[in-house]
């Protein structure tokens, strides 16, 4: 009898092999052929375990009665991306940041749009009923040899400015990126140095890309480059250093971003962010005229309230940013493209950041999901607030569980960096066993 699967934040993730089985891969084929009528456009990342588990995909879909493409390495928005294009829904294999240990089966709906919960919620149904496979001896269907070249060509006209007096470096992850990125942002004209894009199967995320941009930064100092842009595994986020070393996340660049937009009316007067994104991106705005909503972590819950509201730009403090009217979902490499486009019109990031915008003392805390205790946190919370006598607009705890990892996320951001600084002190004391990070 097999287990009941549920979505998470970002599909289905887990260990390959434990969690993520040659089965389900299969029996996701199967639902989602049952699901949709459309052709379906497979892409994978490049941990060891994607391409066996992508193979799994195409024949369940084969088997379940759909026409199914393999696009081979791919990003995530460049198979939504390609199922925009060519009229049809997408499944991605990958577990984005994770480790390569890990990974994951996202689906993405006609036109390669975010599942709304209704076709999420028939796509698990026909799941946990599918038949599994009768034999794992699965044929190899061949990659689509245009597609690449299509997404790439796609960016490049989404974004024609000229950007050939900017010196970049980008780090791939050694994930999906490596298979596009250089040759994309070398197309633009740039000096381009790219670290990080010799995949091994293993070193995926491996200490490089958005979530570790060590090297990254050192060799945009080295280099005396304009800027530096880290994808992670499957690209869907992005991440930039400046010229000075600074890392400038999804805050940053959603206020550039926006006060931008305004400045040359090119977008709506509307911005989506969520839960994590930073006080002073609002405080920032709070003169701007620009209307703020926000919503609870999830880049597919920012593209739904912008849907809601007709509006066509939004993001998290993580990179994931969404061009509504350029992309049908989050793209690193398109936002990339739009931050060295900002840069070569507007001036250095780090200069833009600093007169844009005063960060807030903010600190994410990550706590094993096994050893955590939210009564200890909100007893540590309420014996700081009534020792520094802080205001509740001035100081903001949010304690949520991952989607994707087995932690509970623990935010804490205040005017005053000394309860900062004690608050997460403290955290880090009373779980110390528990591999806080």
């Amino acid at each position: 009898m097999t287990m009941t699967v549920r979505f998470g934040t970002d599909g289905i993730r887990g260990r390959a092999y434990e969690e993520i089985t040659v089965d389900l891969a299969y029996r996701l084929g199967r639902a989602v052929a049952l699901v949709f009528s459309v052709p379906v456009f497979v892409g994978y990342d490049t941990r060891v375990s994607s391409p066996e588990l992508a193979r799994a995909v195409l024949a369940g879909l084969s088997d379940g009665g759909a026409a199914a493409i393999n696009l081979g390495y791919f990003t995530t928005p460049g198979v939504a991306v390609i199922a925009q294009q060519r009229g049809g829904a997408g499944i991605v294999v990958s577990a984005s940041h994770n480790p390569y240990y890990d990974n994951g089966l996202k689906v993405l709906g006609v036109g390669g749009a975010k599942l709304d919960h209704a076709t999420e919620q028939a796509v698990t149904h026909a799941l946990n009923d599918a038949a599994s496979p009768t034999s794992v001896d699965f044929v190899e269907v061949p990659v689509d040899p245009t597609a690449e070249h299509d997404y790439a060509v796609h960016l490049r006209h989404l974004v024609p400015g000229n950007v050939s007096s900017l010196r970049l470096v980008l780090d791939c992850a050694n994930g999906a990126a490596s298979h596009v990125a250089h040759e994309l942002f070398e197309g633009t004209g740039a000096n381009v140095t790219t670290l990080h894009d010799h995949p091994n199967g293993r070193n995926i995320n491996d200490h490089c890309g958005s979530t570790d941009v060590t090297d990254l930064r050192a060799k945009v100092l080295e280099l005396g480059a304009d800027l530096g842009l880290a994808f992670d595994g499957d690209a869907d986020r992005l991440i930039a250093v400046d010229h000075e070393g600074h890392v400038r996340d999804g805050d940053d660049m959603m206020v550039l971003f926006a006060l931008d937009f305004l400045e040359r009316h090119v977008r709506d007067a509307g911005l989506v962010v969520t839960t994590m994104s930073n006080l002073g991106l609002r405080q920032a705005l709070a003169t701007s005229g620009l209307a703020i909503v926000e919503t609870d972590v999830g880049d597919r819950n920012v593209l739904m309230a912008l849907e809601e509201r007709s509006w066509t730009f939004g993001g998290e403090q993580s990179g994931h940013l969404i061009f509504r009217d350029l992309a049908p979902t989050g793209d690193g490499l398109l936002t990339g493209l739009m931050l060295c486009d900002l840069v070569a019109r507007r001036g250095p990031l780090a200069s833009q950041a600093r007169e844009a915008w005063r960060r807030v003392p903010q600190e994410l805390i990550n706590i094993d999901k096994a050893a955590f205790d939210e009564e200890k946190v909100h007893t540590l919370y309420d014996e700081l607030r009534a020792r520094y006598a802080v205001a509740d607009d001035d100081v903001r705890l949010l304690v949520r569980p991952s989607g994707t990892e087995p932690v509970v996320r623990v935010m804490i951001e205040a005017l005053d960096g000394d309860f900062v600084s004690e608050f997460t002190n403290r955290l880090r004391s009373c779980f110390e066993v528990s591999g806080v990070s």
